[in-house]
């Protein structure tokens, strides 16, 4: 068994295949699916499929390239949604910023302010985040220590090996199809050192489609590539891997499947 920790199944890409797409992945043994919140847009599908869907969650957040539609409204109505398991994702993405300097400070002090008022809310509801971070690991970092976040997943997680120390601060990292491209030598060489009580497995579909399917649309299907490769960067049993995975996910997200 496999959870996709990290499944857009509410982007527009799935709109007319969805149904098809979630039978596929549970054929190949992924049983479970968590969409998290990135644009306010979707929340909609979100929670209509987790209504459908006993074994898809979601969680509410703001994606930081999203964040001029930010709602504290919206957010703490979903949040209290039982299907709502997390908060997230948010965080920090400095790879787009402006080119003017006063117009690239303005954003990331209004991405910095989004981001820790999404930690409090998690805080104060006592569920995990989904945090996003793109070259921005240090002031990520600084921000969800001086919150004092109570953990969750560093999705998608960048290598980046100034983030380990989180695992101690109860973060898990979030390994998806990158690990399988040719140029991913950074994150195969950190992938070791990730505790594996802190290992999270996940697609980012429709997003960062695994080799050998890279460039076409990402599916939960595709999660068996990545869990493949994990398993031999990590010398450890396929099925050991789903297994320890699937646990590691089920405690973050106090789920029952």
């Amino acid at each position: 068994m496999i959870i996709d920790t990290h499944i857009h199944l509410d982007n527009k890409q799935y709109i007319d295949d969805v149904e098809e797409v979630i039978s596929r992945a549970q054929e190949a043994g992924v049983e479970a699916f968590i969409i998290p919140g990135a644009d306010p847009l979707d929340l909609p599908r979100a929670k209509a499929l987790a209504d459908k869907h006993k074994n898809v969650y979601y969680a509410v957040g703001m994606h930081p390239y999203d964040i001029s539609n930010y709602s504290e409204t919206l957010i703490q109505k979903h949040s209290k949604d039982k299907k709502c398991i997390a908060i997230g994702e948010c965080g920090l993405d400095y790879f787009r910023l402006p080119e003017d300097e006063d117009e690239r400070k303005l954003e990331i002090q209004e991405q910095k302010r989004v981001f820790k008022e999404h930690i409090r809310l998690a805080n104060a509801l006592n569920k995990p985040l989904i945090v996003h971070i793109r070259d921005s690991s240090h002031d990520a970092r600084v921000i969800l220590e001086e919150e004092n976040s109570k953990g969750g997943v560093l999705h998608c997680f960048n290598a980046d090996e100034e983030l380990l120390i989180l695992a101690k601060r109860g973060f898990y990292f979030g390994i998806g199809g990158v690990v399988t491209f040719k140029n991913a030598k950074k994150l195969i060489n950190v992938l070791p050192k990730i505790p594996l009580e802190k290992l999270l497995i996940e697609t980012d579909g429709p997003y960062l489609t695994p080799h050998p399917y890279r460039g076409k649309r990402n599916e939960p299907l595709y999660i068996t590539f990545v869990a493949e490769k994990m398993s031999e960067n990590l010398e450890m049993d396929i099925d050991k891997l789903k297994t320890l995975t699937t646990e590691n996910a089920k405690r973050l997200f106090t789920i029952d499947i």
